[in-house]
């Protein structure tokens, strides 16, 4: 999954050196992403009225419910 989200995130911005990706286990099958990226490219991410965030949780989603766990993708502003 990690590497699914990073790989996805790296085609949308424009600094891809600048990604920074955390993995944090809350349960047993709840994992939280926690995603920094450079301050130019963080409405790239987020997209115009939040779609594209909101299409890569969707994709996350459907990759996490393969191996039976839940997803969340957090963006945090540097």
């Amino acid at each position: 999954m990690h590497d699914f989200v990073e790989y996805v995130i790296k085609k949308l911005v424009d600094k891809p050196d600048s990604v920074q990706l955390a993995e944090e286990e809350k349960e047993a099958n709840k994992v939280v992403f926690q995603l920094k990226v450079d301050p130019e490219d963080v409405g790239k991410v987020i997209g115009r009225k939040g779609r594209t965030a909101n299409a890569v949780r969707t994709l996350l989603s459907a990759v996490a419910a393969r191996e039976g766990k839940r997803a969340i993708l957090e963006i945090i502003d540097k």
